[in-house]
């Protein structure tokens, strides 16, 4: 049995919150049933906050005790370049960013909550989704001695409130500062590394993707007529630098470059609107609408990279950590003992990632112009060229045509081959 509001009554309480719709009704249900609260915010870049202390006067206005802004914009850029690097997407096309942004916010979090020494970790998250898997996995492995309460899972909660409509209700009852109405199509979660659109129209299948409204970029259709040209330099798999050919160009501060590469690829319509009906951990399909342009934008760059580097027991082997890796991240494993060896043998091949990527941007597509300066690079134009150049002798390939043909022999002598499967009518 979990905590329940009986059980914090005169208790200090450290709540995640957003500044949404939950975080203040969730708040504001808590001080009426005598629960001190301290909200507390990870700085994630959101695009949707335009200032991000306004989250701090809102909580502030529905009756927390304190409001804290934690800054955490480098530690989600790094961690999500690294996901880029290591192509950690969830079923197709989804780069995590919700995912991400989750486990660094609760790692930022638990910390000001340790020095607080504050024992109770609440968060706003419903019994039906994903993030309540990682706020929860995430405190249990950090920080074992935390307790965490769920008002979603709290039956004198779910008895208040059914749903978004008597949340609102509830709100305005209190004249609580809340942005959201019961008019908003969909609902939407945001920091620097993309958005996360879904629920309300966007539960229809019938309802298209673009019926979304970009916030980080246009649609390509949208995108300028004229292609744009990016180059990208990686030393060992760590970003350095972004040039764009209209003569933009940033150096080292990973914030800035990831906020670069957010603004050139989604004005050229890259990694907007991706569109993904996924299976959530909890054993429920969901559909999003997501945007990501940056994390596109990094994620095909990587890819160019590795393909020069790679060999295919290795590539072979990526692919398969890279799938493995992406649903650890989903599903709120990020820090357990699978995903610690998986990001060890990915932190090898990133040792051997070191090059100049350029790449032309053009109405949603992230076009290959050029690889240079890659000293780790398997691929030699002497050796893969057809004319008669290198040290590739085409006739040595008689005998390893001839070994190969033994076995192709065998099956057909044991009889595993019908030819007649294979004929045309």
């Amino acid at each position: 049995m979990g905590l329940t509001v009986a059980d914090l009554k005169g208790q200090t309480v450290g709540m995640a919150v957003s500044g949404g719709l939950d975080s203040c009704t969730v708040t504001k249900w808590l001080t009426e049933h005598d629960v001190n609260v301290v909200c507390l915010t990870a700085d994630l870049g959101q695009p949707d906050e335009k200032n991000i202390n306004d989250v701090k006067k809102r909580m502030l206005a529905c009756g927390a005790k304190e409001a804290i802004i934690v800054d955490a914009k480098k530690q989600l850029v790094f961690a999500g370049l690294y996901a880029a690097l290591a192509q950690l997407k969830y079923e197709g096309g989804y780069w995590n960013t919700t995912g991400i942004g989750r486990f660094i916010t609760v790692t930022a979090l638990l910390e000001e909550l340790a020095e607080r020494e504050i024992e109770v970790f609440c968060h706003g998250a419903t019994g039906r989704g994903n993030d309540q898997v990682r706020f929860q996995l995430v405190s249990n492995m950090l920080m074992p001695e935390i307790k965490v309460y769920a008002p979603w899972r709290d039956e004198a909660f779910l008895d208040a409130f059914g749903g978004r409509k008597e949340m609102i209700a509830y709100c305005q009852k209190h004249n609580l500062p809340i942005k959201a109405t019961l008019e908003k199509p969909y609902s939407t979660d945001a920091n620097m590394l993309g958005l996360t659109h879904e629920a309300g129209k966007l539960e229809l299948l019938t309802t298209p993707a673009d019926f979304v409204e970009p916030e980080m970029g246009v649609w390509a259709e949208q995108a300028p007529n004229n292609p744009e040209i990016v180059t990208i330099e990686f030393i060992e798999g760590l970003l350095r630098s972004i040039k764009v050919r209209s003569g933009v160009e940033g150096i080292g501060n990973l914030v800035i470059l990831f906020d670069l590469a957010n603004e050139v690829a989604g004005r050229n319509g890259v990694g907007i609107g991706i569109h993904t009906v996924e299976n959530r951990f909890v054993g429920i399909k969901s559909r999003g609408v997501y945007e990501a342009p940056g994390m596109e934008l990094f994620g095909k760059c990587y890819e160019y990279l590795l393909q020069t580097i790679l060999d295919r027991r290795a590539m072979k082997l990526f692919q398969y950590l890279s799938l493995q890796l992406g649903e650890q991240i989903y599903q709120g494993y990020w820090y357990d003992t699978a995903s610690q060896m998986m990001r060890a043998a990915i932190n090898k091949i990133a040792k051997f990632m070191t090059g100049t990527i350029t790449v032309k941007l053009y109405k949603g597509n992230v076009i290959f112009q050029s690889a240079e300066n890659i000293p780790h690079s398997l691929y030699s134009e002497s050796t893969a060229s057809m004319e008669k150049i290198g040290s590739f002798n085409h006739q040595d390939s008689e005998g390893f045509l001839g070994v190969l043909g033994v076995g192709a022999r065998a099956l057909n002598a044991a009889g595993q081959i019908d030819p007649e499967e294979f004929l045309l009518d």
